[in-house]
């Protein structure tokens, strides 16, 4: 989108563009596929969270369960509060710096890369793993009770 919208001279995006219009076709693809999911594929029913995740929640301060996401911590009015700096901004640089220090993403290396047998794509996904277990069990707890 970049290399047909933008006229400017980066390198970057200096590439005749319509020989790769197959990834906008993709891209319409996707927001297609996903507009008709949610028309025609919607599940009715409403959304539940087990009440074994809400009471562990609960003690985090967290009682809204209406949506999959809860708005103590996803609202826009928290974006800017120490909470929201964590979680976005410093979440966000995390994970940018994990990508680029791994060398791809979580699902590249778990889905592409051990399909290919590839011995740093595993050991790329076991350190993933462990590390959501880690950020999951031991430090969401204590950074939710030191910013509540």
């Amino acid at each position: 989108m970049c290399a047909a919208c933008l006229p400017a001279q980066i390198p970057f995006f200096a590439y005749d563009w319509k020989k790769e219009a197959w990834n906008l076709v993709f891209v319409a693809g996707v927001l297609l596929g996903g507009m008709l999911a949610t028309q025609f594929l919607a599940n009715a029913q409403a959304f539940a969270v087990a009440p074994a995740t809400q009471t562990a929640l609960r003690a985090y301060g967290i009682s809204d369960f209406s949506g999959l996401m809860p708005p103590e911590l996803f609202a826009g009015s928290h974006l800017f509060s120490l909470k929201g700096m964590i979680f976005f901004v410093m979440g966000g640089f995390l994970v940018g710096f994990g990508t680029r220090w791994a060398g791809g993403c979580t699902s590249g290396h778990a889905i592409m890369g051990l399909s290919n047998l590839q011995w740093p794509s595993l050991v790329a996904t076991c350190c993933f793993m462990a590390g959501g277990l880690v950020m999951t069990h031991l430090l969401l707890p204590s950074i939710f009770l030191l910013v509540n």
